[in-house]
């Protein structure tokens, strides 16, 4: 039952080769089983692929199956229509359009499985290049805000330094008048004379000053710093929303890119294998000699060949028969007198017809 499946699976035809040897069976029960396993490893790739587009199992599978469907009837008709000829050449010539697409078939099951086969290495490279597309994207969103922040810092440093330069004006006031009193600097009196008093009227009046800028500053501060704080939140918000579209960044094409990355040498011996396997029916029917099917075969279609030709000739010999008797039968009509006076008498008739017609037209006419 296997053994008649894979038969079909060939694209040989069962009456003729059930008329073979064993080992012509077994032949393209091979054949067969190739093209069946090579669908079946379609069937997989595709359906991966696929699953890493889609995200849905169902999806996947549904598509795989018929990609499998597809290189099944793809190879089977490949494998069929190569017929074996008395050249190599004329063999060649024959075999190398579909080995061509034998190995474009090749590439797209091979890639899907080279996908599957190096996920954790392809994993690390888009974890590297995700790890990358974040500090990029921080960056460039950064540039947006740094900018605005660092100049609301800076004046809220000058603000700070408006209060610092008050202060010490205050405090240079308050030493001048307490030494004013101590009799340490100024007019040296000890005591509190008019030059004290007036130096402490100038340093009350600087003490309030201060007092108003850094209330006034002080709000001032508190608005410029919740402005900051509004920028950090929208650069955080920002972030959190472009961060899931860096994290999505594991489709399919990212996956063939990040395999690009990774050595040559093992998706090249991977790809070689699949080649060998998709194009081992080929090399096996170009490499093998000329069977007891492939007689056959040939028997099977030289004979239907044969008899269309033939009844082509004999359609074209009756026609050129039927021309020869029709122009002698025509010839001999041609010379009887009867035939000749009725075709006179009926002219003559004709002839009159006409000439009563164009009489009443012309009549008509007058």
């Amino acid at each position: 039952m296997l053994k008649r499946f894979f038969i079909i699976c060939s694209g040989s035809d069962t009456d003729i080769l059930d008329n073979c040897s064993i080992g012509e069976q077994n032949k393209y029960a091979g054949i067969g089983a190739t093209v069946f396993f090579t669908a079946v490893m379609a069937c997989i790739a595709a359906s991966y692929a696929l699953y890493t587009v889609f995200d849905n199992y169902y999806t996947s599978i549904i598509f795989g199956l018929i990609w499998g469907l597809l290189i099944f009837n793809l190879d089977r008709f490949i494998v069929s229509t190569i017929k074996k000829r008395n050249s190599i050449m004329d063999e060649l010539i024959q075999a190398s359009p579909r080995i061509l697409l034998a190995i474009i078939i090749a590439v797209v099951i091979s890639k899907p499985l080279e996908l599957k086969i190096f996920e954790k290495e392809i994993n690390q490279v888009l974890l590297e290049q995700k790890n990358n597309l974040t500090l990029a994207n921080q960056g460039q969103i950064a540039d947006q805000f740094t900018p605005t922040i660092a100049s609301l810092q800076g004046e809220i440093t000058n603000l700070k330094n408006e209060i610092n330069t008050k202060e010490t004006e205050v405090n240079a006031l308050y030493n001048t008048y307490i030494t004013e009193a101590e009799g340490t600097a100024g007019t040296k009196l000890l005591g509190k004379g008019p030059v004290y008093k007036e130096k402490r009227d100038k340093h009350d009046a600087a003490l309030a000053e201060l007092q108003e800028l850094k209330s006034d500053n002080k709000v001032k501060i508190i608005a410029t710093e919740t402005q900051i704080a509004q920028l950090k939140a929208n650069y955080d918000t920002q972030v959190a929303t472009t961060q899931p579209i860096i994290d999505g960044f594991d489709g399919l094409m990212a996956r063939v890119n990040a395999l690009g990355k990774l050595p040559l040498l093992p998706s090249l011996f991977i790809f070689l294998l699949f080649l060998a396997i998709e194009t081992s029916p080929i090399f096996a029917k170009l490499l093998s000699p000329k069977g007891e099917y492939d007689f056959r075969l040939e028997d099977s279609e030289t004979a239907v060949k044969t008899w269309v030709e033939q009844k082509v000739n004999e359609r074209k010999i009756l026609l050129q028969t039927d021309m020869s008797l029709n122009n002698k039968i025509y010839n001999d009509i041609a010379e009887e007198d009867e035939l000749y006076n009725y075709k006179r008498k009926k002219a003559r008739e004709l002839m009159q017809l006409q000439a009563d017609a164009f009489f009443k037209h012309q009549k008509n006419a007058l």
